[in-house]
């Protein structure tokens, strides 16, 4: 799977680099880990839909991670960075504000698929899961490469003392 060599990839890059950073990428990972699961259980056939969706309890599970994932993201990781970088004299660049609000973009279609499937029940049809999981994954990638991006922006910053 793409995300998951990605994952491993900017692991391999950043991973050691940051207590914050290290953090940001284990809780990627669970999350990741949790998305895989899901998307195994998904058929190949219509035919096979019925029997291999997941459960609800499956279900939240991977919702509560998304949800984690994201609050980590906007009330947790990216504060510390920001307090760590003040305590060094940085300020953060238009490069890093506008890589920000485009993870911010991500939140809401992730938000919305944890508000459709958090609460389902053994007797819900899930008729759109299949592309709702399918276009999930699409915006967790697009959100895990801006991420990456930001971490590369932050190493960048303070590679380079404030006012050089």
């Amino acid at each position: 799977m793409v995300m998951l060599n990605k994952f491993k990839q900017t692991q391999q890059q950043w991973g050691g680099s940051s207590e914050v950073i290290d953090h940001w990428l284990e809780t990627r990972q669970k999350l990741i880990v949790e998305y895989c699961q899901l998307a195994a259980l998904q058929p190949a056939t219509q035919k096979a839909a019925l029997s291999s969706l997941p459960t609800p309890l499956e279900l939240q599970n991977f919702c509560q991670q998304l949800v984690d994932y994201i609050s980590e993201g906007h009330f947790k990781i990216y504060d510390m960075v920001m307090d760590q970088w003040r305590s060094t004299g940085f300020e953060a660049t238009d490069d890093i504000n506008s890589t920000y609000a485009k993870i911010v973009l991500t939140t809401d279609p992730l938000l919305n698929f944890t508000d459709k499937y958090a609460a389902v029940d053994k007797d819900d049809t899930l008729d759109d899961f299949d592309s709702d999981l399918s276009a999930i994954g699409e915006i967790i990638e697009v959100r895990f490469e801006v991420e990456d991006h930001l971490i590369q922006l932050i190493a960048d910053s303070l590679a380079v003392p404030p006012g050089a």
